[in-house]
């Protein structure tokens, strides 16, 4: 059976669930984890797609219903430790990508 697609919050991509970072509400704040009860948003490995799923208001529409976004959940992203996000979305938006 082929593992279940789901698409990234923040450039669209579609991508095998496994391989993409799950995001719920609890309490109305914005948490992580595969396991967490309730509606689930989805965005690459990538901060650039965190942090636009973020600015587009993409995370409240998904889960239906208003979420705090911590800054915390940067260090989810191996490109925020390096400074990379902010590059790598300033080079995509000059290349014209459209996904992480």
């Amino acid at each position: 059976m082929p593992a279940p697609l789901r698409r990234c919050a923040g450039c669209g991509r579609r991508a095998p669930q496994r391989e993409l970072l799950r995001f719920a509400a609890r309490d109305g704040v914005l948490v992580t984890g595969r396991t967490e009860p309730g509606r689930g948003a989805y965005t690459c490995r990538s901060l650039a797609c965190f942090e636009r799923a973020s600015a587009r208001g993409m995370f409240p529409r998904i889960l239906r219903q208003q979420v705090r976004i911590g800054l915390e959940l940067r260090h989810l992203y191996t490109d925020a430790a390096s400074g990379a996000g902010e590059a790598v979305a300033a080079q995509r938006k000059d290349l014209g990508a459209t996904h992480g």
